[in-house]
């Protein structure tokens, strides 16, 4: 991560007398950009941001109450969180790309590696311990070591799919959106309901 957070800056300063006054800062459903901001701003601020991500990754082992449920799977965390920093920092060089005249659509180049993050998910979903953190956390799961084990068991598998979902809208950029906001929020409200229904099953 710390490799990762150095170079962003470094290619950031390196390009910087490189790009125009203004760079894209937003790209729409059909991957075209129809947003831009200063140079100074586009270009330094995902390294700041990854810099605060670090700090914040690193620290969630050490200053949640359960830490010690944290090192049963740690290094799923840390692989993940590594692939978080790789990810932004990937947009970023995306972002440095388009601004050098290299043209793409942003669409083919950002699904795939977000359905990989939600596969990713689902495996540290699976390997989760109760902690305050990470997971699925709600009132039930982290009332309940049993129901937290049930209802990640369930999300694993759920995250999974969704990362093929993902995948599956790319032939589609008019629906897009639809189709991969519509199972999130499908999937959420449907662990959220599962949890309360397991800790009724075990409370009983």
């Amino acid at each position: 991560m710390i490799l990762i957070v150095f170079m962003s800056f470094v290619i950031s300063a390196y390009f910087y007398p490189q790009l125009p006054d203004r760079v894209p800062s937003h790209w729409n459903v059909r991957g075209e950009v129809d947003a831009y901001m200063p140079k100074f701003m586009g270009l330094f601020l995902m390294p700041v941001i990854l810099v605060f991500l670090f700090l914040f990754f690193v620290a969630i082992p050490k200053i949640d109450p359960l830490k010690e449920n944290i090192k049963k799977f740690m290094k799923y965390y840390e692989g993940f969180v590594v692939f978080i920093v790789a990810f932004m920092f990937y947009v970023h060089l995306l972002t440095i790309s388009w601004s050098l005249g290299i043209e793409f659509n942003m669409n083919y180049a950002i699904i795939p590696p977000i359905a990989i993050i939600l596969y990713f998910a689902g495996i540290l979903t699976g390997k989760a311990k109760r902690n305050w953190f990470i997971g699925i956390r709600t009132p039930w799961t982290l009332s309940n070591d049993k129901v937290w084990d049930k209802t990640h068991e369930k999300g694993a598998k759920l995250f999974k799919i969704l990362a093929v979902v993902v995948l599956l809208s790319l032939p589609f950029p008019d629906y897009m959106i639809i189709i991969i906001l519509v199972p999130v929020f499908l999937v959420i409200g449907y662990l959220f309901v599962y949890s309360y229904l397991e800790y009724q099953k075990e409370t009983k």
